[in-house]
């Protein structure tokens, strides 16, 4: 998967879905500790934020400027377009 994550997009992203990390966890297949340690800003396995990415996805969210430099507005998470 070419599109990437920033640990403060995974937060974002949990908080306008109402998830938990365990609940993150559970949707992508992954232990808690994983989106945990990811989230804190700590090295984990790309898959690992494959899965969580295609779990935010899959619930209808986008990520903005995901795997990009930064641009005005910076990285951000949104609902998709219906």
């Amino acid at each position: 998967m070419v599109i990437s994550m920033s640990p403060e997009q995974s937060r974002m992203a949990r908080a306008a879905l109402g998830w938990s990390l365990t609940r993150l966890a559970a949707e992508a297949n992954i232990g808690r500790a994983t989106v945990a340690r990811f989230e804190l800003g700590e090295q984990v396995q790309s898959d690992s934020v494959d899965a969580m990415v295609r779990a935010f996805t899959a619930a209808g969210m986008e990520l903005l400027d995901a795997g990009r430099p930064l641009k005005a507005g910076g990285l951000g998470v949104r609902f998709q377009a219906k």
